[in-house]
């Protein structure tokens, strides 16, 4: 990335449970507009557009409708469809972009409602073939494998990653917008919740709600001339692996670990810098995971890390202090979104609240699918 572009604006849905009687489209101008005029921009100044795959509204042509929608006439249009990590990956991409000379100004966003299951698609692939057909079905079930097998693997304890649930849950007491604000967790009651697919218990698992995020992203050199303090693409990383479980290389190792070390040799820095983790949270057992392959601890030893370090946001090691997606709530890919806005919204200095002190670097991450689809950023405030 060699520090050449900087996230200069961020908007954010707070998350809810259901939405009635508004388009996914209605929520990708709301939180659109939140971000542009965080970034004191104009829309006429958004000459880059990434969006993701899912917008209820068009099956295909998404950029275009999401442009037109929003009266834009972008020189560089995408969607990214990484799931998860899709927000991540639209960062890398939007610096890639504007470095490359094809936009100036981008602006990437992500949101869904929350009214209806949809139904599911009839074609064949891999995951129907090799682990629907076996009873294996669903995210669900699939992390419960990965959770299975590094408590085997490494003695991981349910009540080392409820420790970590139970921190997240103490930070999102200090984020108004979270869902599960006003309702703290103790290790006992993640112990206590219903069993949704053994070891996962109910409180280890995310909530899928409605909302939406998005960011804006322009060349460092301009960013500097903002009101708003620049916070540094410093580094990035990406990395697929596998789709289906059944074909993952391997259950205790994720594609993260190669995305986070390419993400910090861009940067130039390491697991000692960063002061700020904001990692992707879908179910307990990825937090364990990610502090592993991020060098925080040895391979193994996630579990005993988590429950031996204080994770509030005012503790030795912060993370997710927004309340990450499970206890803040995941709504749908901008769930992943949410990351990279409260590590902004940190390097800002800008959430007294639940402000890390003297926070200067972030790790964020993104994971689509399960465990397969990886990006990470190392996120820089620049003075």
């Amino acid at each position: 990335m060699s520090n050449q572009a900087a996230i200069v604006g961020i908007g954010e849905l707070p998350p809810v449970r259901r939405t009635y009687g508004k388009a996914t489209l209605d929520m990708i101008a709301e939180v659109s507009a939140l971000a542009v005029a965080d970034a004191g921009l104009e829309p006429a100044a958004i000459d880059g557009l990434l969006v993701g795959p899912q917008v209820g509204e068009t099956p295909q042509h998404v950029p275009a409708t999401v442009a037109e929608y929003l009266g834009l006439h972008p020189t560089m249009s995408n969607v990214v469809d990484l799931g998860g990590a899709s927000g991540a990956g639209m960062a890398w991409r939007a610096a890639a972009a504007i470095d490359a000379g094809m936009c100036e100004t981008v602006l990437c966003v992500l949101g869904n409602v929350r009214e209806e299951v949809p139904p599911r698609s009839p074609n064949r692939n891999p995951i129907r073939d090799f682990d629907v057909s076996f009873g294996a079905s669903g995210a669900n079930t699939a992390y419960a494998l990965i959770a299975r097998r590094h408590m085997h693997q490494y003695g991981t304890t349910s009540a080392q990653l409820a420790a970590a649930v139970v921190a997240q849950r103490e930070n999102a007491q200090r984020n108004p917008s979270a869902v599960f604000h006003g309702q703290p967790l103790t290790v006992e009651e993640v112990l206590a919740s219903p069993m949704v697919v053994d070891p996962l218990h109910m409180y280890e698992v995310v909530m899928p709600c409605a909302g939406g995020a998005a960011f804006v992203v322009t060349s460092a050199k301009r960013a500097r001339s903002f009101s708003q303090t620049p916070i540094i693409i410093a580094g990035a990383g990406e990395k697929i692996t596998h789709r289906a479980i059944s074909c993952a290389p391997d259950l205790t190792v994720g594609p993260l670990k190669d995305a986070i070390a390419r993400a910090y040799a861009q940067a130039g820095v390491g697991p000692e810098q960063i002061n700020l983790l904001s990692l992707y949270d879908c179910y307990s057992i990825m937090l364990a995971i990610t502090v592993e392959d991020a060098g925080f601890c040895r391979k193994g030893e996630g579990g005993p890390w988590l429950a031996d370090h204080d994770l509030t946001w005012a503790g030795d090691r912060p993370l997710n202090t927004h309340g990450g997606q499970l206890s803040c709530g995941q709504a749908d890919l901008a769930g992943g979104m949410s990351h990279i806005i409260e590590a902004v919204r940190q390097l800002r200095h800008s959430v007294p609240e639940r402000q890390v002190s003297g926070a200067e670097w972030a790790l964020v991450t993104g994971n689509g699918a399960t465990m397969s689809e990886a990006t990470a950023l190392v996120l820089h405030r620049e003075d």
